[in-house]
């Protein structure tokens, strides 16, 4: 019986390496709009014809790219030119056609959990074929919801969390299933599937999804999906045999250190305005003097991140004209690799595939060693990001330290240290707060995000601080429950110091819907309502 088992895990794998191509991406890029539409994307973007920039890059032009543009410039000189009636005539708003969801159907009467499980079905999108920067995914997926109508990477997992917590197996499947079709035709999972995102991802939650499925259909899904983890790993870690000759020593998203050791980095493959903040990005630039490419690169370098934008990217906590993310070795990241060696070590352990278990659990464990040099504040007691250019640590205490608890890194003695820093200095009337600093940036004080409750909540949870981890979450979810009895809302960011409990800062309004706070809720709330029935 064993051996029959080993023998269909292998056959597994194989068709997984075939399936994933080898590990090679089809690398057919469809150009981003800023690409496409040159002058006239640049005009429209900078003439704030849309208070949001993301509006215009995600519109679908009605007609061939080239004849738009060449309208344009017969037009354009005329005074009596209207730029929003041109846009108008030559692009749609998918939002108004077809393809765009019906008004959700508010139950004032419904509970919180009833009205999220409401919402999964009207946060879920079809697209099987490209339609502008909105690119074809093989299978539905939940979008987070407002201005935000495609399926994000690192979003995706705390949806599914929610997914998983309400039963719907097949649709955090085939949300899977997508990321996994885009490791094979990208070689990576981006942002999100737009065009405009195929430059950067996000945090490399892949492997965790893996882990969730596994848990609903049996652990040879680690070896069905053994060849996209992998497949992602070599994403993160490409370029390590350019490192002697890079600049700095540091190329793409790793960094040589003073010992020749490695570590990782967010980045971006493109160093020029993101399209959907092309507005603020150059208002940022024209404000920071000289060496805008940079600039640019370590702001899209933050959004990949996840976390655009917060004061643990700046250099001067105050002013974003200052951010270096591409300077700094993240612990989050890092912390999240280690995971995904453990598992791609796990996936080959059951494979019966030693040596290749060794390669990657010793992987795993430099790694370890690395983080705990260069990322642990003694003094602090806490863990921290590193920037590797000023060789030493940022210094902004953030959230991005729960990371080593979630995945398990962090030792019995820095989780307690960890444990007490939360509780002092974290903990707030709403749950944790994202960093101490109070700077406008939507990833500081005072908000406080889903994921990161949900990541801090488990990892305390995971190493014994059972009450704190309880406090906690008792504290997030009186606050989601209070704002959505006041305004029947679930946004992407709360308030944890006080007031109405909305969050707020950043480049665009606060959203509703919203995929990952729902998701985690449903997570944390039946946990709770599961421990109070064992007790």
């Amino acid at each position: 019986m064993l051996k029959e088992t080993i023998d269909a895990g292998k056959d597994l794998f194989k068709a997984s390496l075939v399936q994933a191509g080898a590990y090679s991406p089809i690398n057919l890029e469809p150009h981003s709009p800023d690409e496409l539409l040159g002058e006239l994307f640049s005009d429209i973007q900078k003439s704030q014809v849309y208070p949001d920039g993301k509006t215009f890059v995600d519109l679908v032009p009605k007609e061939r790219i080239k004849s738009i543009q060449q309208e344009y410039q017969l037009l354009k000189q005329d005074p009596h030119f209207d730029l929003r009636e041109f846009i108008k005539r030559h692009f749609y708003d998918l939002a108004d056609t077809a393809h765009s969801p019906k008004p959700f159907q508010f139950d004032k009467s419904a509970s919180i959990q009833a009205h999220i499980n409401g919402l999964w079905d009207h946060l879920e999108r079809r697209n099987r074929k490209d339609r502008g920067s909105l690119l074809a995914l093989p299978y539905k997926y939940i979008v987070p919801g407002g201005r935000f109508n495609e399926q994000f990477y690192w979003d995706s997992y705390f949806i599914m969390l929610g997914l998983a917590e309400s039963g719907h197996w097949q649709q955090l499947e085939e949300m899977l299933k997508n990321c996994a079709y885009m490791i094979r035709k990208y070689g990576f999972v981006p942002t999100a599937n737009r065009s405009y995102f195929l430059s950067r991802s996000q945090p490399p939650f892949f492997a965790y999804m893996v882990e969730l499925l596994a848990r609903h259909k049996g652990r040879r899904i680690l070896v069905e999906y053994l060849p996209l983890m992998i497949a992602e790993y070599k994403f993160w870690m490409r370029g390590r045999n350019k490192l002697s000759q890079a600049e700095n020593r540091a190329f793409a998203r790793v960094v040589q250190l003073p010992n020749g050791q490695v570590l990782n980095r967010y980045y971006d493959n493109k160093s020029t305005p993101r399209p959907e903040s092309l507005r603020e990005d150059t208002n940022t630039a024209n404000h920071a003097g000289e060496a805008k490419e940079k600039l640019f690169l370590d702001l899209r370098a933050a959004s990949e991140s996840g976390w655009d934008f917060s004061s643990r990217w700046f250099n001067d906590s105050r002013e974003i004209t200052t951010i270096a993310t591409t300077d700094i070795i993240p612990i989050d990241l890092n912390a999240l690799l280690y995971h995904l060696e453990m598992t791609i070590a796990d996936a080959y352990h059951l494979l019966l595939q030693p040596l290749l278990v060794r390669k990657y659990t010793n992987l795993a464990e430099h790694r370890k060693r690395l983080i705990n040099r260069y990322c642990w504040d003694e003094t602090a007691g806490f863990f921290v990001d590193y920037n590797f250019r000023r060789q030493q640590p940022t210094g902004v205490m953030s959230l991005a330290a729960v990371m080593p608890l979630y995945t398990g890194l962090a030792s019995h003695k820095q989780a307690a240290a960890v444990a007490k820093k939360l509780e002092s200095d974290f903990l707030k009337t709403g749950g944790l707060v994202t960093t101490l600093n109070k700077t406008g940036q939507q990833w500081d004080a005072p908000n406080g995000w889903a994921p990161l409750e949900y990541l801090a909540i488990k990892g305390l949870e995971r190493y014994g601080y059972q009450t704190l981890a309880e406090t906690i979450a008792k504290r997030w979810l009186g606050l989601t429950t209070h704002v959505f009895n006041k305004t029947h809302r679930l946004v992407e960011k709360y308030n944890v110091l006080g007031g109405d409990g909305l969050g707020g800062g950043g480049e665009y309004l606060l959203q509703d819907g919203f995929g990952w706070t729902n998701g985690v809720y449903l997570a944390l709330i039946e946990e709770l309502k599961n421990k109070k029935t064992a007790n």
